[in-house]
């Protein structure tokens, strides 16, 4: 299912989510400057490796890849369909919450994904890339405000719908579930994907997003 546009409209320009998306852009062309040694190098330094905080015994600034690996992606489909749900959903979450709240539940909530995935998979040496778990966490928190919001969706190749909010993001995190199951399981086709990153973002969303709100825009919710 690909979302292509929802029907909450933002009162201000989300210029957080827009700065958000123009780094990761940036990296990601950066990126493309490195040869494949280069690129595998950096995916190692600042891509989040579970093996490497199991012991514990590292260097405070030996945890920033938990944020880092936010800004990393590992090509361009990734990339566009992290930045394309960021920017479908996050608008009206900083509309609620304001410019920097709204950046640091973004962070927060990609900083708890990152836990979630090492907890399950403390034994990985794969290093971990992408926005999806920060941007899973804006989901979450979409979930729970704007339930009554439509998404209009397309299903290949030929089906459009316009699925209320709580039934997109629902069969969403249900897929999650499903491949994180199956990922902890061993199954290769579900091995290259960190699910439970996705499941700890989502889950962070729905938890702390009241912490963020303006108190002022709680009548919004739900619409």
């Amino acid at each position: 299912m690909i979302p292509l546009r929802d029907s909450t409209r933002s009162a201000s320009f989300p210029i957080v989510t827009v700065v958000l998306i123009a780094l990761n852009f940036f990296v990601f062309v950066s990126q493309l400057s490195l040869g494949p040694d280069e690129v595998e190098r950096m995916f190692e330094t600042w891509g989040l490796v579970p093996l490497d905080f199991k012991s514990g015994q590292i260097g405070a600034a030996s945890y920033l890849p938990f944020i880092s690996y936010m800004f990393l992606h590992g090509g361009w489909m990734h990339l566009l369909g992290n930045m394309w749900s960021l920017w479908l959903f996050g608008d009206n979450l900083e509309d609620r919450m304001g410019k920097w709240r709204f950046f640091f539940f973004y962070i927060i909530c990609g900083i708890i994904a990152a836990l979630v995935h090492c907890a399950v998979f403390s034994d990985s040496y794969i290093p971990v890339i992408g926005a999806s778990g920060a941007v899973a966490g804006i989901m979450g928190a979409y979930f729970c405000m704007f339930k009554k919001a439509r998404i209009f969706t397309y299903i290949p190749p030929l089906f459009f719908f316009n699925l209320p909010a709580w039934i997109f993001l629902g069969f969403w995190i249900l897929s999650q579930v499903w491949g994180g199951t199956f990922a902890v399981f061993g199954y290769k086709n579900y091995s290259n994907v960190a699910f439970w990153a996705h499941i700890g973002g989502f889950a962070a969303g729905m938890i702390l997003y009241r912490v963020f709100i303006k108190s002022n825009k709680e009548e919004f919710f739900d619409s």
